[in-house]
């Protein structure tokens, strides 16, 4: 019988495939146990992703990020300037509990006499050799503040002048500043007249730019100026240096100026050191 599998010649004896047993099976079942755990963890990973997407979504609505500040104005344009104005003014007062100043918010302009003549721009005087700074200012991008205490010439009309009273002065326009750039589109520049001392003229005013106060826009109010205000000698000492670099070297003199073509130029004068 063993002859029977022995070939004429001799040699060896190929078995036929489908006689043979099958040495590729136990790969290809290796192979697919393979693509199957791809496909498994594949899927994990997709779950996972989802729920962690929900996850995020549910904490973003139990967690919304706090509000910047408690109050906003409606609206916009000179509207909610206005709003800002009527909001932030009643809550100053001095020590014998009467208000600081009024506000009054208006487009860039002046009033010599009955007639209101629009500003178009700003000019700031150079220092140290720079050249001057000319801004084109108008109603969409800038507003003007007039701080007004109701004595003579938009003094105070009570107490006794101060330098612990023009910083309170300055901290309200800084509010007033900020209000007006995070919630009015557009508005880049803010014009803040100051009231004089008793018995002058008005001559100082606060200009801010909106990437002046870019730090104290990017966090809440609160964590900028106190919720209660203070009285001009209750400013705790962080809030007087917050409000001296935001606004000491930012106070000028100002002038009217005219240009050939009658355009108004409100010409601001750095005070010397």
């Amino acid at each position: 019988m063993a002859g029977d599998l022995i070939p004429e010649g001799g040699g060896t004896v190929t078995l036929d495939a489908a006689t043979t047993p099958v040495a590729a099976e136990p790969r290809r079942k290796r192979l697919y146990s393979k693509r199957f755990i791809v496909m498994y963890v594949l899927l994990g990973l997709a779950i996972a992703a989802a729920a962690a997407g929900i996850v995020v979504a549910l904490g973003s609505t139990i967690h919304p990020k706090a509000a910047w500040s408690s109050w906003r104005p409606s609206g916009g344009g000179i509207g909610a300037t206005r709003q800002i104005a009527a909001h932030v003014a009643p809550t100053y007062h001095l020590p014998n509990g009467k208000q600081l100043v009024d506000v009054i918010a208006k487009a860039p302009s002046v009033s010599p006499g009955s007639q209101t003549i629009p500003v178009h721009y700003l000019a700031v005087r150079g220092t140290k050799g720079q050249g001057d700074q000319i801004t084109d200012v108008s109603s969409s991008n800038s507003v003007m503040f007039a701080l007004c205490g109701l004595g003579p010439s938009c003094s105070i009309a009570t107490g006794t002048a101060s330098v612990a009273r023009g910083r309170l002065v300055r901290r309200e326009i800084l509010e007033l500043a900020l209000y007006t750039f995070k919630y009015v589109g557009g508005i880049q520049n803010v014009i803040a007249f100051m009231p004089p001392r008793p018995g002058s003229q008005p001559q100082y005013v606060v200009y801010l730019r909106k990437s002046d106060l870019a730090p104290e826009l990017d966090q809440p109010l609160a964590r900028t100026l106190a919720p209660k205000t203070p009285l001009p000698d209750t400013i705790r000492a962080r809030e007087v240096r917050l409000v001296d670099a935001t606004t000491d070297s930012r106070v000028y003199t100002f002038s009217l100026s005219q240009a050939q073509q009658g355009d108004a130029i409100l010409v601001l004068a750095p005070i010397p050191a």
